[in-house]
């Protein structure tokens, strides 16, 4: 199986961030996998998973087997941020209040870095 390629994500309405290393997800082993059974997630890394267009429902998540909380960003296919959420470690399910396409999962430290209504941007590495 490839690696995933890494991406840098960017709040273009917050460009002074520290960029963010994320793994980008876009096939169904990697979503499948996401952040599972890892002890802990640095707060420069992250996950992006990618789904074929926006949607609600397949963009909701799950933190079982997920052993420390994440800030949860939903972005829709023209790069909005359209939803947020403080998910905490192992609740059955989290689903975004409007469509996305994109479920960006990162440290709980960077959860005032995005807002909904924020435009982002994808960077190769």
């Amino acid at each position: 199986m490839p690696m995933p390629r890494l991406i840098h994500i960017r709040n273009l309405d917050f460009p002074s961030q520290t960029p963010l290393q994320i793994k980008y997800c876009d096939s169904f082993l990697c979503r499948l996998r996401g952040l599972t059974f890892r002890r802990e997630l640095a707060p420069t890394e992250g996950l992006i998973l990618v789904q074929q267009r926006d949607s609600r429902l397949d963009t909701a998540i799950h933190m079982l087997a997920v052993s420390f909380d994440l800030t949860v960003v939903w972005i829709d296919s023209s790069m909005t941020v359209v939803d947020k959420v403080l998910a905490k470690s192992w609740r059955l399910a989290y689903t975004p209040k409007k469509a996305a396409q994109y479920i960006l999962e990162i440290h709980p430290d960077r959860w005032d870095e995005f807002e909904v209504g924020n435009k982002v941007q994808f960077e190769d590495i």
